[in-house]
């Protein structure tokens, strides 16, 4: 019987915000184990898709399955306990608290102990959260090249290192799926190359499905095993990145021409 290695299907998905059409009928899968790039211009859908499945939006139409679960219209927080971790686009951590709390607030919907035994600290809760320190400094921090900094108050860090914070607590929630917004944007190049070895890492070492908006797409062609162009709303082209690389139409979206050779380097 042969193996269904699909992790992610989405089917006929519509978006409408008024009258402005943010997905029209966006149709994909996401293979298990993969690492899959989102493409497009601004305005494409792209972040919008990320909200679809996360359940930051609901879709106006379509179906979203996660291993068989339909999941569209379900709030964020079911969503995540599936095994859907998402950075965003714009920094969102609490930027008084440490690394390290900003990590473990990550791992809170994983903690068996009833929430108010935190008051109290029970035994079995001190345990459990002692047991869930170790791994996220020993898995998760160390993992990420933040151990130095695991005590420093977020907002002294330097941009580059606050995204591998947010990175870091995504990680925290163990997931299944990763989605990851635009998280090169403002970097340096050797910032960039950084995250990049990390990203890396991620897949290979802890075989996370990731699914990546991103913007340099030099990155995202040396990167991905497989991309996905939107413009509009619509997908586009989709296949191998040296197949991307050469369709016209991805050019014209990004360019207004078919005839430019410099995209992607």
């Amino acid at each position: 019987m042969a193996v269904n290695r699909t992790i992610l299907e989405i089917s006929g998905l519509s978006l409408r915000f008024g009258g402005v059409a943010a997905l029209r009928d966006l149709s994909l899968k996401i293979e298990k184990g993969s690492f899959c790039s989102i493409i497009g211009p601004n305005g494409a859908g792209k972040t919008s898709l990320l909200n679809c499945i996360n359940g930051h939006y609901r879709p106006n139409a379509g179906r979203i399955v996660l291993e068989g679960q339909p999941i569209e219209g379900r709030r964020p927080h079911l969503i995540a306990s599936l095994g859907v971790a998402r950075t965003f686009q714009r920094i969102e951590l609490f930027s008084q608290m440490t690394v390290l709390e900003n990590v473990k607030l990550g791992r809170h919907f994983l903690m068996k102990a009833p929430a108010w035994s935190c008051f109290l600290r029970l035994p079995a809760m001190v345990r459990e959260e002692f047991e869930h320190r170790r791994e996220l400094e020993e898995e998760v921090i160390d993992f990420l090249g933040l151990s130095g900094v695991r005590n420093q108050i977020v907002a002294s860090l330097p941009h580059g290192v606050r995204k591998r914070v947010d990175l870091a607590r995504a990680l925290a929630m163990r997931p299944k799926l990763l989605l990851l917004d635009e998280i090169m944007a403002g970097m340096s190049i050797e910032e960039k190359e950084d995250v990049a070895s990390y990203l890396m890492d991620v897949h290979r070492d802890r075989e996370v499905t990731i699914i990546w908006i991103e913007h340099d797409l030099a990155a995202v062609m040396e990167l991905s095993e497989h991309v996905i162009a939107l413009n509009f709303g619509v997908k586009i082209a989709e296949g191998a990145p040296e197949e991307i690389q050469a369709n016209p139409a991805v050019i014209e979206a990004y360019l207004g021409s078919p005839e430019e050779e410099q995209l992607f380097s």
